[in-house]
């Protein structure tokens, strides 16, 4: 796999330069032998255990969720850690706000709709479901999927990565550019679970106000990657120009970057916005129904009480 070795910007400028980047590139760098290919494997297997359970069984499972969880959701992390892009993470600012764009924001979405949890109530035993239903609604479950808690996370996340030297330091060391992918991921599920997602959680809130954080998600990115495109200092220092890359200026790169930031996550919000609107008229239609089917059942009831009743004599 062409790739940059996470190490000293010095010794990244005397070695080898990766190649161009192309799309090529991104199909033929796959590699499969990291802890989150694993993982993702792993996560693909169990779902797919869960929908085999219920069919056995004889109960049903919307399709709809398993293709959303195990194709834009599992195959999107998939798509930008374990493919060529991932070689490139390190040394195109671009390449890394498409990670974060997947990993925070277009995979976890997906996740949630694909309902595992509810998957797992539902074919677990008795012990492991009490187990999970107990972890779900814990006082930690709350705070961290309590919508307000959940939406600082997702916007002071990025800027105390970006504007600081915590960035600089997880191009330096793999386990932390590693250990920030992991994070992209648990903070875009913490978001958009309690938002969009399908699975029974503590404290939800109304359509009304989920609708209204996801619209305040909207201008946060539009500061981010404007602040990212009008920078005139750039990202992790000498980092990205001490590559000493001949295809690619670290300036041009970073308002691309930025750029996509901006572009990427407001085409997102404004989508899962709609999505949010046709859960709520869809939840508003089964609601209806659900009274309409109620004063049925008393008009029924009332009538069989009217016809049971004796005449009255003359």
């Amino acid at each position: 796999m062409v790739g940059v070795p996470h190490a000293d910007p010095i010794f990244l400028a005397t070695s080898a330069a990766p190649p161009p980047f192309s799309v090529g590139a991104v199909f033929t760098g796959t590699r499969l032998d990291s802890w989150l290919a694993v993982g993702l494997v792993l996560a693909a297997g169990l779902y797919l255990y869960g929908v085999h359970r219920l069919r056995m069984r004889g109960d049903r499972w919307p399709i709809a969720r398993t293709i959303f969880f195990l194709g834009p959701g599992l195959g999107g992390i998939a798509s930008v850690t374990v493919s060529g892009l991932e070689a490139y993470d390190t040394t195109l600012l671009s390449v890394h706000m498409v990670q974060h764009m997947v990993l925070s924001m277009i995979s976890p979405i997906f996740l949630a709709l694909g309902a595992p949890v509810t998957l797992a109530l539902r074919t677990l035993p008795i012990g492991p479901r009490r187990r999970l239903l107990a972890v779900v609604h814990s006082r930690l479950a709350r705070v961290y999927t309590f919508p307000l808690v959940a939406f600082a996370i997702f916007v002071v996340n990025p800027f105390a990565l970006y504007f600081t030297d915590l960035y600089r330091y997880t191009l330096e060391h793999a386990w932390a550019h590693e250990l920030v992918h992991a994070h992209f991921i648990m903070t875009g599920c913490v978001f958009f679970w309690p938002l969009l997602g399908l699975d029974p959680l503590p404290g939800r809130w109304p359509y009304p106000g989920r609708a209204l954080l996801m619209l305040l998600s909207v201008p946060f990115h539009t500061v981010l990657g404007l602040t990212v495109m009008q920078s005139t200092t750039l990202f992790a220092g000498d980092w990205y120009p001490a590559l000493g890359l001949s295809w690619a200026d670290p300036r041009e790169d970073q308002v691309l970057a930025g750029g996509i930031l901006w572009a990427g996550g407001e085409f997102v919000s404004v989508t899962m916005l709609a999505v949010l609107v046709v859960q709520w008229m869809r939840q508003a239609e089964r609601e209806a129904r659900r009274i309409d089917r109620e004063l049925d059942r008393q008009e029924a009831r009332q009538r069989a009480a009217e016809s049971a009743a004796p005449a009255a004599p003359a």
